[in-house]
């Protein structure tokens, strides 16, 4: 696991958009395609919205980049809190990517119909190989939860599935999400964390004893891949550094 410490979250967005864009060329270097997953909420926007600018929207070859999502909320693409729609608007118009390489977690289906075909997808990608994802971009809740894997939900347990759907009672609302095993199966996995409210539970994860029904975040380390933690100063507060 690498720890990157910026002073601020704007900084640490620069510093992921460079380390993103030099992860991507070199993998392209070697092989055809990126397979990338996007993260929702928040924290990602300026992230989206730098890689979407100069210099970095002309280092990437957008057009062999292949994007996921790791989870969604079951509302309609048109409400704004759906993660495909903000990363449309942020990221994914403005770079020119193929509509044929954006696979979205559908939500004009049935949840589970929607989980169901998009483990049928990442299988085609991905069956039989040592790695499935590229990049697994991540963000982590204060109370610890990353993608829709929830403090003491039985979806935080799940062994075998790729992608699964459930109903969240506390949102009451219905969430699909990428499960823990294929997430550590990715190449690397990239967290994104800022604020001083976030700062005693990445202490937790990082440094505190395995519990991941506490702190889902704790399931995602990679088998056979790179971990890294962007944090800012304020996230990073509580850290023995």
């Amino acid at each position: 696991m690498e720890l990157h410490i910026a002073n601020n979250p704007q900084q640490l967005s620069e510093n992921l958009a460079a380390f993103l864009t030099q992860y991507i060329q070199e993998t392209l270097q070697q092989k055809e395609i990126f397979t990338f997953v996007l993260s929702g909420g928040n924290t990602p926007k300026s992230l989206y919205a730098l890689l979407a600018k100069e210099p970095y929207v002309n280092m990437i070859e957008w057009n062999r980049v292949h994007f996921f999502w790791g989870d969604e909320r079951a509302v309609p693409f048109e409400d704004p809190r759906n993660n495909a729609r903000m990363a449309y608007d942020v990221l994914l118009d403005k770079v020119g990517a193929l509509p044929e390489n954006i696979h979205v977690m559908r939500t004009d289906i049935e949840p589970e119909a929607s989980a169901k075909e998009y483990e049928t997808i990442l299988h085609k990608y991905f069956k039989g190989k040592e790695n499935t994802f590229d990049l697994v971009l991540l963000g982590m809740g204060d109370d610890g939860h990353t993608l829709s894997l929830f403090p003491g939900l039985p979806i935080v347990q799940e062994k075998k599935a790729w992608a699964k759907s459930f109903w969240l009672e506390a949102q009451d609302m219905y969430r699909i999400t990428l499960t823990a095993p294929v997430t550590n199966l990715a190449s690397c996995v990239v967290f994104m964390a800022t604020g001083e409210g976030k700062a005693l539970t990445l202490k937790a994860v990082l440094d505190g004893n395995p519990d991941p029904d506490k702190y889902p975040s704790q399931l995602i380390r990679p088998e056979n891949g790179q971990l890294h933690w962007f944090v800012d100063e304020a996230a990073a507060g509580a850290l023995q550094i």
